[in-house]
């Protein structure tokens, strides 16, 4: 054998040897860590790779799997119910977190001021309906959208206003009441979490802009939101992937997997599990339905950091050498 070949060997052989000595000097660490990669890939990544593996198959869950090849996602992007479904879920997440982040950001600031006491009472009462069960929620508000019986109505019959059919008739009110009920969970959360980025913002910011007379306005968009954008940016990653994932309030609501009346309360996570399990047994499809879903939280996730990235401006300037 000759020199060159030797080292070919050599060379090959020794990332391997330096692998498997590593591996038995700190193996008592890996013991302790097997558990996590396990569980990840049997439950995580396994179940992600078969599923997308799943949608190219038209599968009922008992007979043999046959293969469909891109039918499912082209069936997909032509059925009408999926295109309401998801300009249901659209419109109720950019309506509602136009709420839910804003006024979350505006108690934010509020609590964050010197003004306010008791500032904890108040953190507890914002941030209680997002500890409370999703189905009590959706229960209660069922019983405040009440036709005959509940407050709402009382609210605008009290007003002289006729009462209104929140569930029936062409179902125009159906993704208003889901949308109330929705800023009503998460406003909360959403506070808590600028809250606590504008505790972190120095007091002196403050103090100096309250010196050369600024208004609180003006300290609000020139100070605090600029300095929150990584904050905010998270949260609306946040949101994009809960009003994706919307389901338990809209099915309480409406008590219909098909959204109501005129499908008007239908999200596109009740129409994914209307396929499977729920209502049918189309796992091929239904795992198609998943992933476009999971394509179209990517992209909207990416034009949010594009749009909430710092610009040129903001980006500290490199030391030069």
């Amino acid at each position: 054998m000759d020199d060159s070949s030797m080292l070919v060997r050599r060379g090959t052989a020794s990332p391997l040897r330096s692998f498997l000595s590593q591996l038995k000097k700190n193996r008592v660490a890996y013991a302790y860590i097997a558990p996590f990669y396990l569980l990840f890939f049997v439950f995580g990544l396994f179940p992600i790779a078969a599923g997308l593996y799943l949608s190219f198959f038209s599968w009922d869950g008992i007979s043999r799997a046959l293969f469909v090849g891109l039918r499912n996602y082209a069936r997909l992007l032509t059925d009408p119910m999926f295109w309401k479904a998801l300009y249901n879920t659209a419109y109720i997440g950019v309506f509602a977190h136009i709420f839910i982040l804003g006024g979350g950001l505006v108690l934010a600031y509020i609590l964050n001021s010197n003004q306010v006491k008791n500032k904890d009472i108040f953190k507890a009462v914002y941030f209680l309906p997002v500890v409370t069960s999703s189905v009590v929620v959706a229960i209660v508000f069922q019983a405040m959208f009440g036709t005959n019986s509940g407050l709402f109505n009382y609210a605008l019959q009290s007003l002289g206003l006729h009462k209104i059919d929140w569930w029936g008739g062409r179902g125009d009110y159906i993704k208003p009441a889901i949308l109330i009920m929705f800023v009503w969970r998460w406003m909360g959360w959403n506070m808590v979490i600028y809250l606590a980025g504008m505790q972190g913002i120095p007091r002196e910011l403050y103090e100096a802009a309250e010196m050369d007379g600024a208004r609180h306005t003006h300290v609000f968009f020139r100070i605090t939101v600029p300095i929150l954008k990584p904050i905010i940016l998270f949260t609306i990653l946040q949101s994009v992937i809960g009003t994706i994932n919307l389901f338990t309030e809209p099915l309480v609501l409406t008590n219909s997997m098909k959204g109501g009346q005129n499908n008007q309360g239908l999200t596109v996570m009740m129409y994914l599990l209307d396929k499977a399990p729920w209502g049918n047994n189309l796992y091929g499809y239904a795992s198609a339905c998943a992933y476009v879903l999971c394509a179209i939280i990517v992209v909207v996730s990416m034009i949010n950091m594009k749009l909430f990235s710092p610009s040129e401006g903001e980006k500290p300037a490199r030391r030069r050498a």
